[in-house]
């Protein structure tokens, strides 16, 4: 059992513990956590068998947790990632890996060199219709990959409020990016591979705390396809993906729903049940850790969803292209 410690006890911490919290099949049980706010979590750390320690040094210095979860503000990740390797602590962080490029190329060199698991949140990757869509790609069912359409986006630019974390644009650049974008964008990577470059609008529209509410990309993929992405901050939740090939299109509509229309003939739907890609994540994070399976998502993909991420951010304030690198 990998013995864990959730650093960050808000809402997105409390709902990774209770995916996997007291299921002996998970492989994982959280036994520690620190946050910015102990007293708010005080009971809720008592209830579920949760030791607060004083702080993030505390927890790594604890020769009894084997790993960490990092649901803690963005900016903060990358020494947090690299500080857990120093200690030889597990590491599975949220999204986004970090803010900067640099940082995240530092942070899975620390990973590596200490012989530690890394894992990025990207939840999506563990739904069913995503990883038949993975497969698809895999035996070459589509033929040549022309073109990618991601779209994710919703609401949650209406809560951020002046003065929190989430709201401030060093935190959240580009708006829906860091609490949606980013899922779609690790998407398109998973599935069509590395991008290779990125123009961008970005803009608000609706909100007033400062953040962007409508963004958009165009890009170009290593691989010739063509691509683009829109993630909005301040509009009803919506999910879709779908990848344009010379033999078929596969689209996932919604998350579990998935469109599969050939060169002739009518298209087939597959609809698949609802998955905790909660719980699956921090499954495969513990599996890797203790010896099986590698995470399934690897480091230098985490680095490139930075490296791009930083493009768009450079494409945003030039009005230019920019190459990924």
């Amino acid at each position: 059992m990998l013995r864990t410690a959730i650093i960050g006890a808000g809402k997105w911490g409390r709902i990774l513990v209770e995916s996997v919290q007291d299921d002996a099949a998970t492989g994982l049980r959280f036994t520690a956590a620190a946050t910015a706010t102990p007293d708010k979590a005080q009971d809720w750390a008592a209830a579920r068998g949760i030791a607060l320690h004083a702080d993030y040094a505390a927890v790594l210095a604890d020769p009894a947790i084997d790993a960490v979860v990092l649901a803690t503000p963005h900016g903060q990740h990358a020494a947090q990632v690299a500080a857990a390797a120093a200690a030889g602590k597990h590491v599975f962080v949220e999204k986004p890996f970090t803010l900067e490029l640099p940082g995240a190329q530092a942070a899975a060199e620390a990973c590596r060199a200490a012989g530690v698991v890394l894992a990025l949140g990207h939840n999506r990757r563990f739904l069913p219709a995503a990883q038949a869509m993975k497969q698809a790609m895999a035996e070459g069912r589509l033929g040549t990959l022309l073109h990618v359409e991601g779209h994710f986006g919703g609401p949650a630019g209406f809560a951020y409020q002046p003065g929190g974390w989430r709201a401030e644009t060093r935190e959240s650049p580009l708006g829906g990016m860091g609490s949606s974008g980013m899922h779609m964008l690790d998407m398109m990577i998973h599935l069509a591979g590395p991008i290779a470059r990125v123009a961008v609008e970005s803009r608000a529209l609706v909100l007033t705390n400062g953040l962007d509410d409508a963004t958009a990309m165009l890009c170009g993929f290593a691989s010739g396809a063509t691509g683009n992405f829109a993630t909005l901050a301040a509009a009803p939740r919506y999910w879709r993906v779908a990848l344009f090939g010379s033999d078929r299109i596969l689209e996932m509509r919604g998350q579990d729903q998935l469109v599969e229309t050939p060169r002739e003939g009518p298209p087939t739907i597959r609809d698949f049940p609802p998955t905790d890609i909660e719980r699956a994540e921090l499954m495969a994070f513990a599996a890797a850790a203790q010896g099986g399976a590698p995470y399934p998502l690897t480091p230098a993909e985490a680095v490139h969803g930075v490296a791009v991420f930083a493009a768009m951010q450079r494409a945003a304030a030039t009005g230019a292209v920019q190459p990924v690198v």
